[in-house]
């Protein structure tokens, strides 16, 4: 009898329009984007993920923005990770949370949070209109392992929740949303530290952030896990103290020639 080796479909890649940047005003993004279908679903997104790809749904993407490379994908190695004292300050403020490990099932609970966080943190993006629908399908329509870390209380109040992806070499945050009367207690932050501790706990290697943006106030944050590593030319590599010693610099000269 003959053996047929099953057809692998091939991968397409496709650019998207030119759309205004949203973490550096007077910029336009692009992306290149994929389909993360089919049985090696798993194992194509891991490959993405370490080419610097994030997921959004059954989507891979990657940005391809003309003369910017301000995004720089960006993963923490658990095991050299060592918090600093502001780290440890943060951790101990939300020592009474709970971590709760749920499936990738949205609630109403996680909407009613979620819709207060977008109106409060993000009122003029576009996230701030999704209806539960919207919501439903961000945290359910995934092709890989996907799971909810649900931080409540001692009175079981839902104060911050992060979706998250498991990965072949480490766990990926996708998306965090807190209550955002609670902004003073880095809750965002604090869910990188769960994440960082159960990757350790289940012996991967990476967490996972997305992108470093260090011209961007929201996103420069993440550089503050040390040690981190960042993606350039394809490579892997330690993320110094001169480049985010540059990067401070150059915003709080951009800051000032603003403000004259």
């Amino acid at each position: 009898m003959t053996m047929y080796k099953p057809h692998r479909r091939p991968q397409f890649f496709y650019t998207t329009a030119p759309l205004p940047c949203p973490y550096l005003a007077g910029r336009t993004e692009r992306k290149v984007v994929t389909e993360i279908v089919g049985p090696d679903a798993e194992a194509l997104h891991d490959r993405l993920s370490r080419a610097g790809f994030r997921r959004s749904h059954n989507i891979a993407y990657a940005p391809v923005c003309p003369s910017c490379q301000a995004c720089v994908p960006i993963r923490i190695p658990v095991n050299g990770f060592q918090p600093d004292r502001t780290l440890r300050r943060i951790a101990k403020a939300n020592a009474g949370l709970e971590g709760y490990r749920v499936p990738a099932r949205a609630t109403a609970e996680q909407y009613q949070l979620f819709q207060r966080y977008q109106q409060v943190r993000h009122g003029d993006g576009d996230m701030a209109s999704m209806s539960f629908y919207d919501y439903r399908a961000m945290v359910e329509d995934t092709p890989i392992e996907t799971f909810i870390i649900e931080f409540r209380d001692e009175q079981d109040r839902l104060l911050s929740a992060c979706l998250a992806d498991k990965l072949g070499d480490g766990l990926s945050a996708v998306y965090s949303f807190f209550a955002p009367a609670l902004e003073k207690r880095s809750l965002g932050t604090f869910a990188v530290l769960w994440l960082i501790a159960r990757a350790r706990a289940l012996g991967l290697p990476y967490v996972y952030l997305g992108y470093w943006v260090p011209e961007s106030r929201k996103m420069a944050y993440k550089a503050r896990f040390r040690p981190s590593e960042v993606l350039v030319n394809g490579t892997w590599r330690v993320l110094t103290d001169g480049e985010i010693a540059g990067e401070a610099a150059t915003e709080v000269a951009m800051v000032s020639e603003s403000a004259d």
